[in-house]
């Protein structure tokens, strides 16, 4: 592939372009997983190559339930993608955490149930550590160019992913809370996991849209409500990522950043014992260490 971006921006709900894109086009990259959820967009920003890919596809045609999080992935590093830029829209259940207002998140808690959340399977098992799930140094770049440009973003945060596509019940939100939970979302997970697994790094900008159901003015929430604050934050969410993105390409020792070597020791499979058929789809995930084509 004669185009090669080493930063990917994911977009959720709300952000399905980047009008800063220059040159931009749209390619087809196959994966051993699937099909992605849509073509990927190429283009420049600032002079730096990036791919962009509308997580639920153009016209947001997917549900959170149904993404092929894993062809995601594969495809992204086929691309010669190394740094994830994630954009979702969340729901608050933190009182300090109005809508309008944005949250690098750090953490995470899984209350998905009927996805695929690895790469790895029985004939090559592999664990990696997800003890810090996304990539410091990146949010630390994204946080400042958000400092510098007056845009109201709290740095860490818990983000509580279910499986949707329903929003939660008040007893559920409750509970969430009592976790000390700080956003809700249907999204992060397993796009967090898979690029841990991908030896991406990994950093999310969250939009708040609403208090979730658990706020005594928020009883309910209701698409239209969501819809309305997540286009008030879009153009803001578009300007911050292309804000960072040079910044992120100009940062010294990328190699050396958190989860760049996560699979160092992770595949626990004796090689003797690998099915060829699994190691063969891990071809552009795993390369690196399973002796393959990708360095």
């Amino acid at each position: 592939m004669p185009f090669r971006a080493s930063i990917a921006v994911i977009g959720g709900s709300g952000l399905y372009n980047l009008p800063e894109l220059r040159n931009s086009r749209w390619i087809h990259v196959e994966s051993s997983f699937g099909e992605p959820s849509d073509d990927l967009l190429l283009g420049e920003i600032s002079g730096v190559q990036v791919v962009f890919l509308p997580r639920h596809g153009r016209g947001h045609v997917h549900s959170p339930s149904d993404i092929n999080y894993r062809a995601n992935i594969d495809a992204l590093k086929r691309c010669g993608v190394e740094d994830i830029i994630s954009v979702s829209a969340v729901g608050s259940l933190d009182a300090a955490l109005p809508p309008g207002t944005f949250i690098l998140v750090d953490q995470y808690i899984d209350r998905t149930v009927n996805r695929v959340a690895s790469f790895f399977s029985s004939g090559c098992v592999a664990h990696v550590s997800l003890a810090q799930p996304t990539c410091n140094e990146m949010t630390e770049i994204i946080a400042r160019v958000a400092e510098n440009m007056g845009i109201s973003c709290r740095v860490g945060g818990t983000y509580l992913a279910i499986e949707g596509p329903q929003f939660s019940s008040k007893a559920e939100s409750e509970l969430y809370r009592s976790w000390g939970a700080n956003v809700i979302g249907m999204t992060n997970i397993p796009e967090a996991r898979l690029a841990r697994e991908a030896e991406l790094c990994y950093s999310s900008i969250c939009m708040v849209t609403d208090y979730d159901c658990w706020h005594p003015d928020h009883d309910s929430v209701t698409m239209e409500d969501v819809v309305r604050v997540m286009n008030q934050n879009s153009r803001t969410a578009q300007q911050l990522v292309a804000a960072s993105v040079p910044e992120i390409a100009r940062a010294g020792n990328r190699d050396s950043w958190h989860g760049r070597r996560a699979l160092e020791n992770a595949i626990v499979t004796a090689s003797e014992h690998r099915d060829p058929k699994v190691v063969g789809q891990l071809e552009s995930v795993a390369g690196r260490v399973l002796g393959l084509s990708r360095g």
